[in-house]
């Protein structure tokens, strides 16, 4: 018998109950899923996975009688439009017709796409020795191109058949206990992440470095209970900043105050730092969200004393921008030091500045 006439153009292929068999996996030009527990796929280019991982579905398909389905239906037609519904919406991007497995495939080739030194998630190039054992390229030059399994030098060896194994698979979003609900192919996968709006945020303390990660909610709770932060409600604020010693005045200073309106969070930075031979202070605004929703708002910053005064207009740059790239820029309201000790008045060996400003929202 031809190989046509078993797999012809256009294959349905159907099964029992409500769990897909993990087999299905492998098939990488399924053109339908339907309603009735059943495929369609198109054989013309169904390409078996060979090679080091010892997978050979040629064999798989001849040999297991979960395949006798498509011998036996080969006759059978495909279900109505109506009844039918498109891979592509599986996955984020109708280009791709990845399949999403099942908890046990998923389990497994996450494993197998596990660096065994970084324990990191692997992509192309993956290298592997001469024993079939592999390693993410980024991880090669650190083990002297010797495997870290057997032991055996690596060469220039590339693993196709995982990396294709990969190919075939949409996973969802690591940031899914934070809300994302998507499914992106294996490859699309670190794209998406690194720019997933659900992804957690910084702490935005200026003042150490702080490791904690978390939501907007989350976030606000911690600083006002580990980092002890002041916490107001309203869109305008008055604020004085206080140095009595004199060393302070010449020694970096910092102080963050946290802002709740129009339903949102907005951190309040005022510290110095150094531009050139002389400290400088700057104060400005962070917004508590994502950059596109922070371009929504507005604020004002004014600083006086002595009959003068300094006012600053701007919009408040997002949390996930740290802190200190905000302040190299200088975008915030920049006192010179001579400047701020005028505004505080007295012997100029004293800092006391006032600092008042809103925030609203554009139209």
């Amino acid at each position: 018998m031809d190989d046509d006439e078993i797999f012809p153009s256009v294959c349905h292929l159907s099964w029992s109950g409500d769990v897909i068999p993990d087999y299905l996996c492998y098939i990488n030009s399924i053109t339908k899923v339907n309603k009735n527990n059943s495929i369609d796929f198109n054989s013309n280019v169904f390409s078996p996975l060979t090679g080091p991982l010892g997978i050979s579905l040629a064999s798989m398909a001849l040999s297991n009688p979960l395949f006798d389905d498509i011998r036996s239906n080969i006759d059978v037609d495909p279900p109505q439009k109506e009844e039918s519904t498109d891979v592509g919406i599986l996955v984020n991007d109708p280009a791709q017709t990845a399949l999403k497995p099942t908890g046990t495939v998923l389990s497994s080739v996450r494993e197998l796409l596990e660096c065994p030194v970084c324990l990191n998630a692997m992509y192309p190039p993956i290298h592997q020795c001469s024993n079939g054992h592999t390693i993410c390229s980024d991880c090669k030059p650190r083990v002297h191109n010797r495997c870290p399994t057997c032991r055996h030098e690596l060469g220039n060896i590339r693993c196709l058949a995982l990396e294709k194994v990969a190919a075939s698979f949409a996973l969802p979003c690591k940031f899914k206990d934070f809300g994302c609900i998507g499914i992106y192919p294996y490859y699309n996968k670190p794209e998406h992440e690194s720019q997933c709006s659900y992804r957690p945020y910084n702490c935005p303390y200026a003042g150490s470095e702080c490791s904690v990660v978390g939501d907007i909610n989350y976030l606000v709770t911690h600083l006002k209970e580990d980092h002890k932060v002041d916490m107001h409600n309203g869109s305008t604020f008055n604020h004085r900043y206080v140095k009595s010693n004199p060393q302070d005045v010449e020694n970096a200073t910092w102080m963050l105050t946290v802002f709740s309106c129009f339903g949102k969070y907005f951190c309040l930075h005022f510290e110095t730092f150094q531009l050139g031979m002389a400290p400088v202070y700057i104060a400005f605004l962070r917004f508590m969200g994502e950059d596109s929703e922070a371009k929504n708002y507005s604020y004002s910053l004014e600083v006086g004393g002595n009959g003068r005064k300094m006012v600053w207009q701007g919009v408040p740059r997002s949390i996930r921008e740290s802190h200190s790239k905000i302040r190299d820029s200088f975008d915030g309201l920049i006192i010179q030091r001579n400047m701020a000790l005028f505004f505080s008045g007295g012997d100029r060996k004293e800092l006391k500045l006032r600092v008042t400003g809103r925030i609203w929202k554009e139209q």
